[in-house]
Formats: C-alpha cells, sequence, structure tokens
C-alpha cells in the first residue's frame, strides 16, 4: 500500500511539474509585453490639488476619491467626440479636478471632463522636442533644432530664442544629464516667465558616428565633450510672457563651471541655482534677482576632496517665499537641510545614517516633511513624516519591501506602489495621520504558472568589513549535490542598485530564465561605488575606477567557490556599460577566475568617456595619469585567458565606439584573440525586438564557452 501511495505522488509531482510552463528567450526579453511582468493601475498620479486619484484602466481612465467611490469617468469615446482623429486613448499629462492635458502628434489638448468639451488647441510644428507644458498659463514650450518657442492659445511659434549658431543650444538639458539634470525648460510657479539651459558647444569636439541607412552611409556628427578636453559653457536664459522679452542671468562661464539644480521662488523674484566647477569638489549656492540678472549672493558653499554632486533643486516651504529645503550628503548621508535666502538662518532637518533618496511634500499646514528613503535595510524604500521644527520622524510605511509613493497636494494621503522579493505588487493609498493602508490592487504571480529557481538575498563582507548586498538565483529543482556553472552579473558603478528588495529581487527575467532553463546559478553583488548606501561606500573609487569595486566582485566569487554546489571552473560574467568595463577588467586583471565573459557597450580607456561623469570619479587625465593608466584595460590584454565578447551598439552616442575598436586594435597588436559583434544603428543600448538578439547571442556565447 505505501509503495503504492508513494508511486501516485511520485506521478502526480511529476504531472505537476509537467504542466508547468517554460521561459523562452522573448518571453524573458519581452515579458512585460506578453503579461509576464505584475499587473498595476496604469497611469496612477493624484489629481491636482485633491484627495482625489486617477488611473487609466480598460480604455478609460477613473478618477476616484480615498474610499474609492468614484468621482468621474473619462472614456475613450468620450473624447472621440471631441477629437475624431485619436486612435486611442491618450496619456494624461495632467489631470486636475475639472480639466486633462494630452497631447497628439500636432499638438497639446485641454479637455474638461465635467462639461465634456475642448478648452485649449495648441498647436506646434512637426520637428517639435522637448516639449514642457504650463498648466498655469496654459503655454507649451518646445525646440526645434537649436532653438527655442513658445505656443500659446493665440501664437503657435513665439520665439524665444533665434540662434544661427548651431553651437548654441537652447532650451535642451545640458551637462549631459548629469546632475539630475533631465529637461532644459523650467516654467516658474506662476506662468510669468520662463527659465531655461543654454549651452555653447563650440569649443567640444565633433564626434563622428556613421549612418548606415543612407545611400551611400553619411557621417552623423555629435558633440562629445572627452574628459580633459573642451567642454560647453551655460547659461541661463529668462523669457517674460508679458513683455515677450529673453534675457540672461549675469554669471560668467569661461571657466567651463556648471549650472546645476535650477530652482524658482515662490513669489517668482529669484532663481537659485547650484554652481559646481568643473572638477566637481567645490559647489556654491547662489541665487539671482529675476528682474536684473544678477547675482544677490552666495547662500552657502561645500566642498570634498573627491566629489560634490547636488541632484536636486530647492524646494521652497508652504506659505514661505524665502525658506527651503535641500538635500545634501555632506555629512556622509543625504540628509534633508534648511536655509532661508534673507536670514541666513539653518539647520539640518533629517540626521539619518541611511539615505533620503527625495522629498515627497509637505503636510497642509507645512508642519511636517514627507521623505523617501531607504531605511535601515539599504534594499527598499520606505516613507517618513518628519516634523520641520524639531526633526522628530515617524516612518509611515512599514511592511520590509520597496514603497514607490506620491504625496497628494494636502500631504492627508499617500499612493503607494509597493513590491518586495516575495510580492508582486500592491497599490494602495495610505491616510499619513491614521496609517490606514486601502489596498486599490494586490497583483497575483504572473509566474506562477512557470518552472522557476528560487531567488534569495546574501549578505557579504567587503575586506574593509564594509556590508554587501548580493541576490543569487538558483535552478529549479535545485540539488545540492550538484555542481552548478554560474553567471555573475555585474555593473558595480555609480547611480545604480542591482539588488533590491522587490519583485524578483531586481534581476531581469532573462536571469531566471538562464537559471530555469539552462540549470545555472546567476549571482550579483552591489560592490562599493554603488548607489544607496552614503558616500563612504560610493566614493571609495574615486581616481582608481574598478579598483575597490573588483575586489568585492573577487569577495562574492569567494563567497561562491564556498558552496559546495558551485562549479567553481565554470564560472561566466556579464555586464553592460560601467559593466562592460567591469567585465573586461574582471576578465583582465584576476585571469582565470572566469572562462567566458561578455561585455556589453564597454567603457575601456576613461579618457574618451565624457567629461562631466568621468571627471567627477577620476579627475582628468592630465591630473591623474596613472589612475587613468591603471584603469585602461588594453594594458593588460596579454592576460586574457578563456573567451571574451564585446558588444557595441554602431551609434552608441553615450560609450562611443572608440572604446571597443581601440581595444580590438590592441587585441590585434599582441596577437590576442577576442570576440566581437556590433547592432547596426542602436546606441547605448539595444532595445525593441533586437534585444531579443542581443540576449540570445549573449546566453549563447556563455553556455557555448563557459565550459
Amino acid at each position: 500500500m505505501k509503495k503504492f501511495i508513494t508511486f501516485v505522488c511520485i506521478v502526480l509531482g511529476l504531472q505537476v511539474f509537467a504542466q508547468q510552463k517554460h521561459l523562452t528567450i522573448d518571453d524573458a526579453v519581452l515579458g512585460y509585453y506578453k503579461g509576464l511582468y505584475p499587473k498595476s493601475l496604469r497611469a496612477l498620479q493624484w489629481v491636482g490639488n485633491s484627495d482625489h486619484y486617477s488611473y487609466l484602466e480598460k480604455n478609460a481612465y477613473h478618477i476616484k476619491d480615498y474610499n474609492n467611490q468614484k468621482v468621474a469617468d473619462i472614456t475613450f469615446d468620450d473624447l472621440k467626440k471631441s477629437y475624431p482623429d485619436l486612435k486611442r486613448l491618450p496619456y494624461f499629462q495632467t489631470v486636475t479636478e475639472n480639466q486633462v492635458v494630452f497631447q497628439t502628434p500636432s499638438a497639446f489638448e485641454v479637455f474638461d471632463y465635467k462639461d465634456m468639451s475642448p478648452k485649449q488647441h495648441l498647436e506646434y510644428p512637426s520637428t517639435s522636442a522637448n516639449f514642457d507644458y504650463c498648466n498655469q498659463n496654459k503655454s507649451v514650450a518646445y525646440t526645434i533644432d537649436n532653438n527655442l518657442y513658445i505656443s500659446t492659445s493665440t501664437t503657435t511659434k513665439v520665439p524665444v530664442t533665434d540662434f544661427e549658431d548651431k553651437n548654441i543650444v537652447s532650451g535642451q538639458a545640458i551637462h549631459r544629464s548629469e546632475f539630475g539634470i533631465t529637461k532644459g525648460t523650467f516654467w516658474s510657479p506662476k506662468g510669468n516667465y520662463l527659465a531655461f539651459y543654454q549651452k555653447d558647444e563650440s569649443n567640444v569636439t565633433d564626434y563622428p558616428l556613421v549612418d548606415i541607412t543612407t545611400y551611400p552611409a553619411s557621417l552623423k556628427s555629435i558633440k562629445y565633450p572627452m574628459a580633459g578636453q573642451g567642454s560647453e559653457k551655460a547659461k541661463i536664459g529668462l523669457f517674460n510672457t508679458k513683455t515677450q522679452k529673453t534675457s540672461y542671468l549675469e554669471i560668467d562661464t569661461s571657466d567651463e563651471h556648471y549650472l546645476t539644480n535650477l530652482g524658482w521662488s515662490p513669489d517668482e523674484k529669484y532663481i537659485t541655482l547650484a554652481e559646481v566647477n568643473r572638477a566637481q569638489n567645490h559647489m556654491w549656492f547662489n541665487y539671482y534677482e529675476v528682474a536684473t540678472g544678477k547675482k544677490v549672493k552666495t547662500l552657502f558653499e561645500e566642498t570634498n576632496d573627491k566629489w560634490v554632486e547636488p541632484e536636486t533643486p530647492s524646494l521652497f516651504l508652504p506659505n514661505s517665499n524665502t525658506t527651503f529645503l535641500w538635500l545634501s550628503e555632506r555629512d556622509g548621508f543625504m540628509n534633508v537641510y534648511q536655509y532661508d535666502l534673507l536670514s541666513n538662518q539653518s539647520k539640518a532637518i533629517t540626521n539619518f545614517s541611511f539615505v533620503v533618496t527625495q522629498i515627497l511634500g509637505f503636510d497642509a499646514k507645512g508642519k511636517y516633511v514627507f521623505v523617501e528613503a531607504t531605511g535601515e535595510d539599504p534594499k527598499g524604500l520606505q516613507v517618513f513624516k518628519v516634523n520641520l521644527s524639531n526633526g522628530k520622524y515617524q516612518q509611515i510605511t512599514k511592511k520590509e519591501g520597496t514603497h514607490r509613493t506620491q504625496l497628494s497636494t494636502s500631504g492627508t494621503y499617500l499612493l503607494d506602489n509597493f513590491s518586495s522579493l516575495t510580492v508582486p505588487r500592491k497599490q494602495a493609498v495610505i491616510d499619513t495621520k491614521s496609517k490606514e493602508c486601502k489596498v486599490l490592487l494586490e497583483a497575483e504571480n504572473p509566474l506562477k504558472d512557470y518552472a522557476l529557481g528560487a531567488t534569495e538575498f546574501v549578505k557579504l563582507k567587503a575586506k574593509n568589513g564594509m556590508d554587501l548586498e548580493a541576490r543569487i538565483i538558483k535552478p529549479v529543482n535545485f540539488d545540492a549535490t550538484k555542481k552548478y556553472p554560474v553567471l555573475v552579473y555585474v555593473y558595480g558603478g555609480p547611480h545604480a542598485q542591482l539588488v533590491t528588495d522587490t519583485w524578483m529581487g531586481g534581476a531581469s527575467l532573462w536571469m531566471d530564465y538562464l537559471a530555469a532553463e539552462k540549470d545555472y546559478i546567476v549571482f550579483t553583488v552591489d560592490g562599493r561605488g554603488s548607489s544607496h548606501r552614503g558616500f563612504a561606500f560610493e566614493s571609495g573609487i574615486h581616481r582608481n575606477q574598478g579598483g575597490v569595486n573588483m575586489e568585492d566582485q573577487m569577495a562574492g566569487v569567494a563567497y561562491l567557490k564556498t558552496l559546495p554546489y558551485v562549479d567553481s571552473d565554470r564560472m561566466a560574467i556579464h555586464g553592460w556599460s560601467y559593466g562592460g568595463f567591469m567585465t573586461i577588467s574582471m576578465m583582465l586583471r584576476h585571469p582565470g577566475v572566469f572562462t567566458t565573459g561578455v561585455a556589453g557597450g564597454p567603457v575601456t580607456d576613461w579618457k574618451y568617456y565624457e567629461v562631466m561623469y568621468g571627471e567627477r570619479y577620476m579627475d582628468t587625465p592630465q591630473e591623474n595619469p596613472e589612475g587613468y593608466e591603471n584603469t585602461r584595460v588594453h594594458k593588460y590584454i596579454k592576460n586574457l585567458e578563456g573567451n571574451l565578447l564585446l558588444i557595441h551598439g554602431s551609434i552608441d552616442d553615450t560609450v562611443v565606439p572608440q572604446h571597443s575598436m581601440t581595444l580590438l586594435k590592441e587585441a590585434v597588436d599582441q596577437n590576442v584573440q577576442v570576440d566581437f559583434f556590433t547592432y547596426p544603428m542602436h546606441p547605448h543600448n539595444v532595445r525593441g525586438r533586437d534585444r531579443v538578439h542581443l540576449m540570445e547571442k549573449v546566453i549563447r556565447y556563455i553556455l557555448a564557452n563557459n565550459k
């Protein structure tokens, strides 16, 4: 009888396993489009100046209150009546208590969903880009080529700048989008002015890329400031919407210093700027008078012998034109500080020994500020409510994991988009006073029917005693008595965190495919240099990229070798961009550890990288020749043991193709065999359908050579 029961259990177990689905590489890369990522309420956002929220579902926008009661619905059919050319429900860029704003290929539209009628139509030419809509004055700023324009209710094309010299670029992000810069235009709080970035790239070298889509191929030239060479000179322009005149702040940037984190005072009298010297070790917080363009004064300064990197503009307190909050990691961790433009008074608001990632907003009375921060676990994100008077705080979100939140205008409610290693997604509204949580959506595990291995977090120690966060993905039907090959996936550089307490632990689905379908262990460790760990952890790479971060990758290797189920003779490594640099560095500077490496879009010589990022971490080649020489992977090419594949987009404008080309030339000169593949007409990353080809290329190479 027992034998019969055992037989039945085995058969049933086999049937269950047989019924499980198996991931394909197409599934893994295109999983979002195949429904393999957790469901969500799309476009979930607060309705301006209210405690109502909106989201997109089933071809309609739904607006609801805190109790999940319907306030309004806006359907595709509703819009189609007023906009017959619409092909699908558009994304609403702005939702107010009675209007929505959306963009079509030729215009911004303002639609009143209370009386179901169009209110404004803001046209722009088909060649326009870099749009910035202002709800206060119902105008939109945009660029055409290197100039800036505004479309209003009466005029489609109001010129803000008119430069024939293509080296003068207005209204676009400057400094190659470093320092938290994501755009080039900044409407004033009441919509009376448009501030904008302008850059003079005359000193920046032209870099040649080749467009193979023309007959014959043609030159696609870009401006690329390489470390130690000429950089751009920035300006701040001001356009007065009433006089329609353009003026500039009086700032001398002949020294090529950076103008970052532009902010407005609420009364529109002042513009605040964090000005950073080109060496990026000194920041001056200056403010300027809008009426004259003159500098009022330097309110405070920050210096550091490694780098200073402001990334968030001033945020003024409610009902104050002079008191604002500032984020700084001057004391080792990103914290909140308060300043006043006129009184020179300042104080620390938070004193966390963990990282504040952003300021979410305030309560209605301006007594409390809400911040997002890692909390004690750097893999996650939590929300804290901080008293502005005494710095006392309480944690609003409690569940371990990652809470990505939006605060309502009143500060009464949070929209919480939560996930963790074990929770695919939970979207909820949280009362910030009572902490009551009302669930809007709880997503099922979209991979529950698939045969997948386990993902686990591991904590390691760096050589200096610092904690290192790591993630290991094991194969399906893992057997600790077997020996498994390993892929180490690496990034290892600034502004990145791969190991997170989110769904799948922050791993991409192709890693689960490799573990589940190819019987691999996939391992990642966030070494020193990566984000969300504080300045000491992040700044160990200064002047020596690939130093302590390679040391920490080797700590990960040492850990893997302690595991009885790891086949340490079959270890491969793969990474992209900075991870490509780390992959090559690990292959060449620790030969014999890995049989196989695949380096995508790799930095190979830091002197070929851009001024803004490269000089922050390495100084200039003239100032740090030894550091540049020691991190240049070309000098180690003779050390190659095993197989190395370089992959590069042919028009990569971030890590330019010269990186891979010069390394290939060195390999030829040294009679060293490496492999190379390019993706024609792809920039720094390979996206779309071609990404399936990329990941199949990477995985095939690893499987074929990691033996």
